[in-house]
């Protein structure tokens, strides 16, 4: 079983900006899509930002030209720099890893990073 551990998060001024880490505990075999996800109180878990085996990124239109997310296959880690914050930017954020393996396909996640943000 592959554990995913978050960090980098916490408080943060309007404007301000924080890195979030997400690293598997082991090497993880067919790696394939890796992302963030984030969920505020009251609302539904959102796509933040994803980012292909290639390379191909996709980012929610809400954080385009804040964020940026990258990964690092050789330490099975996927970050996620992220600028300019806003407040509706605070929730908890969730990382995601997508394996594709002997043809099955397995999602994993995170427990969550809280990230807030201070006006």
């Amino acid at each position: 079983q592959v554990q995913l551990v978050e960090s980098g998060g916490g408080l943060v001024q309007v404007g301000g900006s924080l890195r979030l880490s997400c690293a598997a505990s082991r090497r993880i075999l067919g790696l394939n899509a890796m992302g963030w996800y984030r969920q505020a109180p009251g609302k539904q878990r959102e796509l933040v930002a994803t980012i292909g085996s290639g390379g191909t990124t996709n980012y929610a239109d809400s954080v385009k030209g804040r964020f940026t997310i990258s990964r690092d296959n050789a330490k099975n880690t996927v970050f996620l720099q992220m600028s300019v914050l806003k407040p509706e930017d605070a929730a908890l954020y969730y990382c995601y890893v997508q394996t594709v393996w002997m043809g099955s396909s397995s999602d994993y996640w995170g427990q969550g990073t809280q990230v807030t943000v201070s006006s």
